[in-house]
């Protein structure tokens, strides 16, 4: 049960869904799923005649790609890469190859310092978010170190191959599969003729289209210090993914200091960027995903790595609880504050 408490606050982000017109509850009812797949909870509302066929299909494709993708999943392809590591190529399914182009693409942008899927080892170490979180020795970071560098992970399309340099490196996408996942949602919906749609991947929200009454989805930004479930704000989108990273999701805390599970892949330890959370708005689902690790960098150089991006907004909230707001989400970011302790800040 211990496990499932900690599953659960992976949850950051609610989505607030109004599903009115102006004559009273809509007629177009959707259909609503819940499942539990990558380590946490997956909702579905699925609107139009196929919905139910769509829900179901999602349902299956995320079991897939958690079987496929999650490390702790014996068989799949991270395992089978990693249990290779310094050896050769390996064989691997080509939606694999496609989501490790997608975080070699992101980590390019900041050479490493925000997502490292090779971050592995120390992940391991630390064991945030399980029974056995701790603060490795010192010298067992510097150890790892060296086995934590994305450029390590070499991809040879032609073949569908890849493989891992050294012995002992590790890959991990849980910082990126949940939002490939969500671009797998997206597409199954379309294949199914559905034009309104959600899915919540626990705190990766993707939408497609306008809600039924053509207005545009809600999504809630969890605040970063309060209840699980308790809102900061409101963005409202259409067909776009928002995703969220933050402190708060799994932490530990000891002789008074708190751990959170996102780790800066330069120094071995948990970010400390004067960050509460990031949350991403963009198209694609895998990017929106990856660039939320510009949580590790702090407000301006995150600021900096999407607007290298170039086609995404972020929210940034930092320790101080100003909340930043990039200006393709002006108009459409408001603030949902029932405590009165956040500020909102327009950023250029």
């Amino acid at each position: 049960m211990k496990n499932l408490r900690n599953i659960l606050l992976i949850i950051s982000v609610i989505t607030v869904l109004l599903f009115t017109t102006a004559c009273g509850i809509s007629q177009n009812e959707p259909v609503q799923t819940e499942d539990f797949a990558m380590g946490t909870i997956i909702d579905q509302k699925v609107y139009g005649g196929q919905a139910q066929k769509a829900s179901a299909e999602v349902s299956q494709k995320i079991k897939d790609l958690d079987a496929l993708l999650t490390i702790s999943q014996p068989g799949g392809d991270v395992n089978k890469l990693n249990d290779n590591a310094g050896k050769g190529y390996v064989e691997l399914n080509s939606e694999t190859i496609s989501i490790l182009k997608s975080a070699r693409k992101i980590s390019d942008l900041s050479s490493g310092a925000a997502l490292d899927i090779t971050v592995a080892p120390l992940v391991k170490a630390w064991g945030i978010g399980t029974e056995h979180a701790q603060v490795p020795a010192p010298e067992t970071i510097k150890r790892l170190l060296p086995l934590v560098n994305y450029r390590d992970v070499e991809i040879d399309e032609a073949a569908n191959q890849v493989r891992l340099l050294k012995t002992g490196e590790m890959v991990d996408l849980g910082g990126i599969a949940k939002g490939y996942a969500g671009d797998a949602a997206l597409e199954i919906y379309k294949k199914n003729g559905v034009t309104s749609a959600f899915a919540n991947l626990g705190g990766n929200v993707v939408v497609l289209g306008n809600k039924p009454d053509g207005t545009p989805w809600s999504v809630g930004i969890q605040n970063p210090r309060a209840q699980n479930g308790t809102i900061v704000g409101v963005v409202h989108v259409a067909d776009k993914a928002v995703v969220t990273s933050g402190d708060y999701q799994r932490y530990f805390t000891q002789d008074g200091k708190r751990y959170c599970h996102i780790l800066d892949p330069h120094t071995g330890y948990p970010a400390d960027s004067g960050l509460m959370s990031v949350t991403v708005v963009t198209s694609s689902s895998t990017d929106a995903d990856a660039l939320s690790k510009a949580f590790v960098l702090g407000l301006d150089k995150g600021m900096e790595l999407v607007q290298r991006y170039g086609k995404a907004d972020a929210i940034f909230i930092t320790n101080d609880k100003k909340i930043y707001v990039t200006p393709g989400l002006q108009g459409n970011f408001q603030l949902e504050d029932e405590t009165h302790e956040y500020t909102v800040v327009q950023k250029g």
